[in-house]
């Protein structure tokens, strides 16, 4: 846990104070109304939020110690509610929705707003936070933790939100994810990084996952670069699973300014003392592309900056490779060709191959979701009536496409690449409704001709794809 910013604990002092010098605190310590309370947090909870999510987007790591600044009863138990929240889904699940270890901050929240004087106000909004809470707690920390609690009233409103039905893992998972979706627009996200080997194992999940959102949600920025470079100069990782997870992360996402020479040294390092580094690398790549991050250009040429070339090796083969393609795009011959001769010298289900597929995919992909309907035959090809000589000097995407599922040979390539090329069609269809316009029959044509040799769709299907229905004539009464 990091020391709040000076800058922050300013800021967290003069929002103290202003509540406690309010006109509006001094009227509700005068009639204690709801009301009252309510105004209060109308006026400061905005602040307090602003400053947390500066935090949360440039210091996410000191953001349990702002939280539990603002556990001092001096801001009234203003924004707690919102507090208890993030603690509750901070806290990383196992695969049966319980928490992986005891959540020692969710219960110093719970604890401070069980002794806020502002308990009556602030219990109508954490009701759902504290059943999710306990629901993913074991039953025996719940219950010491209420057993904490003095005031028999709070202790009675704990004890109701333990709700029998989540008990059942089906409705424990429902009301979990329910909760969770209310926060999405929410960052909280924050983890610990290890310091030895013991703590690595029982850290890094939720550490890695925290890495990841930030690296997903644009979030990446050097704050976390003492911490990266403590953990990836630890000697004791540097034979762990987790520490090449950690170091693909950093390599591929993080800004390389100001020390890429201590970067190339310990990735290449990596490469030659780590045990199975090729083989484990692209598994590694090929799992946090499926969870959503990018298989791009930047990342991609990220770590051909880093590539120590007297080290022939596949990440060397494949980032020169990958190179081509960025460079002088998928449909130039010298890219296509050096793509063929390096697929077939690798097996072709191996996760280096898989990991070229997702980065021709996502090109494909690229191009297909963001083309306007209109631009159809940038798809389809200029005109299904070419000449042989016409044929061969054909750019269109849907050409391209059939080349590299010819070079693959891989059925999961197609699936996508069908799956993509109906998603189009859709929206081709939903444009072009006149049967009769120029725009439909190309389109028609194209998936007649092409769909089924593809294995896209059966030629009964296209039929009925296509077919006209006739409107049911109504009877005259």
């Amino acid at each position: 846990m990091e020391k709040l910013d000076k800058k922050y604990q300013d800021e967290l002092d003069t929002l103290k104070s202003a509540i406690q010098d309010s006109e509006l605190l001094a009227v509700y310590l005068e009639d204690e109304e709801e009301a009252s309370y309510q105004a209060l947090r109308d006026e400061f909870e905005p602040q307090i939020e602003a400053l947390y999510e500066r935090v949360a987007d440039n210091h996410p790591l000191q953001l349990t110690i702002l939280e539990t600044a603002l556990l001092d009863p001096d801001f009234e138990g203003l924004y707690l509610s919102r507090v208890l929240g993030f603690s509750v889904l901070r806290g990383e699940i196992d695969d049966e929705y319980h928490y992986r270890r005891p959540q020692d901050h969710f219960k110093e929240v719970l604890l401070a707003i069980a002794d806020s004087s502002n308990f009556e106000w602030i219990k109508v909004k954490i009701g759902q936070g504290c059943q999710i809470g306990f629901a993913l707690s074991s039953e025996i920390w719940v219950s010491n933790l209420i057993n904490q609690v003095e005031n028999k009233k709070v202790r009675h409103f704990f004890e109701t939100m333990i709700i029998d039905k989540y008990r059942s893992l089906p409705a424990r998972k429902q009301a979990y994810e329910s909760y969770y979706r209310q926060f999405l627009q929410h960052n909280y996200h924050s983890a610990d990084f290890p310091k030895t080997v013991s703590e690595l194992k029982t850290l890094f999940s939720a550490l890695e996952k925290f890495i990841q959102y930030r690296i997903k949600n644009g979030k990446v920025n050097m704050s976390l670069l003492p911490n990266f470079k403590e953990f990836l100069n630890n000697e004791a990782f540097k034979k762990e699973e987790e520490y090449l997870r950690m170091l693909v992360l950093f390599s591929r996402y993080f800004p390389h300014e100001s020390h890429e020479e201590w970067i190339k040294q310990t990735f290449n390092d990596a490469r030659t003392n780590f045990p199975d580094f090729n083989e484990k690398y692209f598994g590694y790549v090929l799992e946090i592309e499926e969870k959503g991050l990018p298989l791009d250009k930047d990342s991609d040429l990220n770590v051909l900056t880093l590539l120590d070339t007297s080290v022939e090796d596949d990440v060397l083969r494949y980032s020169k490779l990958i190179q081509s393609i960025h460079h002088k795009g998928y449909i130039h011959e010298d890219a296509i060709e050096a793509t063929r001769n390096f697929y077939e010298n690798h097996a072709g289900l191996s996760d280096i191959n898989e990991s070229l597929r997702q980065t021709l995919y996502r090109q494909f992909e690229k191009l297909l979701k963001n083309l306007p309907v209109e631009d159809y035959k940038v798809f389809t090809g200029q005109d299904h009536k070419k000449s042989e000589e016409e044929a061969a000097k054909d750019d269109s995407i849907s050409r391209f496409m059939k080349l590299y599922m010819d070079i693959f040979s891989n059925q999961e390539f197609n699936l996508q690449l069908r799956d993509l090329s109906m998603s189009f069609l859709q929206r081709c269809l939903k444009a072009f409704t006149d049967k009769r316009s120029a725009q439909y029959q190309d389109v028609k044509h194209f998936v007649t001709d092409k769909f089924p040799d593809w294995g896209f769709m059966k030629e009964k299907e296209v039929v009925e794809l296509f077919k006209t229905r006739r409107k049911r004539k109504t009877g005259k009464a």
